[in-house]
């Protein structure tokens, strides 16, 4: 029997729920997109966590052309990075010097490519998979999971930092990290929505997941636990430079200066760390100052560990390179101790130029003679030594990646990580970044230093909770004691791959189940 395209579509779409008209959608997804950003810091009302991404999937449940899909998931992502990262206004408006109305339309544009994730996800929702609460979680988890990788990378605005401090969910993180909980929230607010229908089946397994992640915060398994050695006095240093001054060379010595005073009084305590680039030159160019300084660390038994560029003259050959090449670093120095980290993960345009070898052959564009790039550090470096200890670092924004941090902490006792925020100014930026460090500091349960040029400078412990803080924008020192830890998380081990694994299997089954009901619904 030959069906004709109307019978078809009855059959596969029986009961067709009414829809808003596609431009109300467009505008109810943009708002939900833009309310995400205040279930993170600083605001934190975590709810809206559940409800952004409910709204989202209740525009999505109506039947719809894969098309309209796309455009209500566009416009929930665009909503959600125009505002939620509103933030990079600052670096490109204020210390960037782009006009207004230019820095508006780049975050609008940055908006709406980062939409695109979003975009995807809701037109994979429609065509793909189910339209049910676990294939809409798993399609979430892998958009974000895709936003730490592709492109370099942009992992920002994930849905589990919103329950960093809410420890009866943040407790999965260390078992699989902030996408488990990504999953559970998002599992959540769908199921409410589904409850709402009165299709409540998918909260059962919602609930269940909500309970094995409290009582795993009411046991309070210790993943990790004290080395057994004393307690290490550290001092963090926040020099509070403008950034505009920075960078300029006629203010390079009144920074050491500040640096220095701020140190002098913290001599004698166990370690003193410096901010991201506190020596605003190369190692070469402040070989006198670093020697005072280390012999003076040396003469108090004082372990310090600063960021600074990291020229390297011994891998320069004339004959194939332009000049050096040269890293973000953090060198440890002093009293007990050696190593050098060179950051991994580099900021597009900001410290490196992509494709930055197409220039060559423009030789009319002013100026690509002398655009120069930071080098990208080994994925397999060193702990750094400290006191008898493996440190592991991370610098700036590198910390957003769960799985690059997860590396770096393995085989170590502490974390540190430095950072220049002076960038992202009064903006939410730099604590949503503190957010972050402190669902790192969840899932490889080891301490945190964070040391910074402006703030947020802070001591966190393992179970990621704020030990000390020091205010924004203040010349200051913070000073604190930390715990070396041993022992591995669970994360630690396997990483990503088991919140990966289990995405897979449902999005294979949701895929196979809505063919499996259309042939059944066309065999009728």
């Amino acid at each position: 029997m030959r069906l004709s395209t109307v019978d078809l579509q009855k059959r596969l779409n029986p009961t067709k729920p009414k829809q808003l008209s596609l431009g109300l959608s467009i505008l109810i997804a943009w708002l939900a997109g833009a309310i995400f950003i205040f279930a993170l810091a600083p605001y934190d009302i975590w709810p809206l966590a559940l409800v952004s991404p409910a709204i989202l999937y209740g525009l999505l449940l109506p039947a719809m052309t894969g098309k309209r899909a796309f455009i209500i998931g566009q416009a929930y992502g665009t909503g959600l990075w125009c505002v939620g990262a509103f933030w990079l206004y600052t670096s490109i408006h204020v210390y960037g010097a782009t006009p207004a109305w230019l820095a508006l339309i780049m975050i609008a544009l940055m908006g709406l490519g980062m939409g695109l994730f979003h975009g995807f996800l809701a037109l994979l929702f429609n065509r793909v998979v189910g339209k049910q609460p676990l294939s809409f979680a798993a399609l979430w988890v892998l958009q974000e999971w895709t936003k730490t990788w592709l492109f370099t990378g942009f992992p920002w605005l994930f849905v589990g930092y919103a329950f960093t401090e809410q420890y009866w969910l943040s407790s999965l993180a260390p078992i699989a990290g902030v996408f488990a909980i990504s999953f559970v929230a998002i599992l959540l607010a769908a199921s409410i929505v589904e409850l709402l229908r009165r299709r409540g089946g998918y909260m059962v397994v919602a609930i269940a997941l909500l309970i094995i992640s409290t009582s795993l915060w009411l046991i309070n398994p210790q993943w990790t636990k004290p080395k057994g050695t004393p307690d290490l006095s550290v001092s963090l240093i926040q020099g509070n430079i403008p950034q505009d001054l920075k960078w300029l060379t006629e203010y390079q010595v009144e920074t050491l200066n500040i640096y220095a005073k701020l140190t002098s009084t913290e001599w004698g305590r166990d370690l003193i760390l410096w901010p991201e680039s506190s020596i605003p030159m190369f190692q070469t160019e402040a070989v006198g100052f670093i020697n005072e300084m280390v012999k003076m660390a040396k003469a108090t038994d004082t372990t310090w560990v600063t960021g600074i560029p990291y020229k390297d003259e011994a891998a320069f050959d004339a004959t194939q390179d332009k000049y050096p090449p040269f890293y973000n670093s953090v060198v440890a120095l002093g009293a007990d101790a050696e190593g050098l980290y060179k950051k991994q993960r580099l900021v597009p345009f900001g410290e490196y130029i992509p494709f930055e070898g197409l220039l060559d052959i423009l030789p009319n564009l002013a100026g690509s003679q002398d655009i120069m790039s930071y080098s990208r550090g080994s994925d397999k470096q060193l702990p750094l030594q400290v006191r008898g200890h493996n440190l592991g670092a991370a610098v700036c924004y590198e910390v957003a990646y769960p799985d690059t941090t997860r590396k770096n902490a393995i085989s170590t006792d502490f974390l540190l990580t430095i950072s220049n925020d002076a960038w992202f100014g009064t903006s939410a930026g730099p604590l949503q970044h503190l957010q972050m460090v402190q669902m790192r500091a969840l899932e490889n349960g080891r301490w945190f230093m964070r040391a910074t040029n402006t703030g947020v400078t802070a001591i966190i412990d393992h179970k990621g909770r704020i030990v000390e803080r020091a205010p924004q924008f203040e010349r200051t020192v913070l000073r604190g004691d930390v715990q070396a830890r041993v022992g591995n998380t669970p994360f630690m081990r396997f990483g990503n791959y088991p919140i990966l694994f289990i995405i897979t299997l449902l999005l294979l089954l949701s895929y196979l189940g809505k063919r499996a009901t259309a042939r059944a619904r066309l065999g009728k």
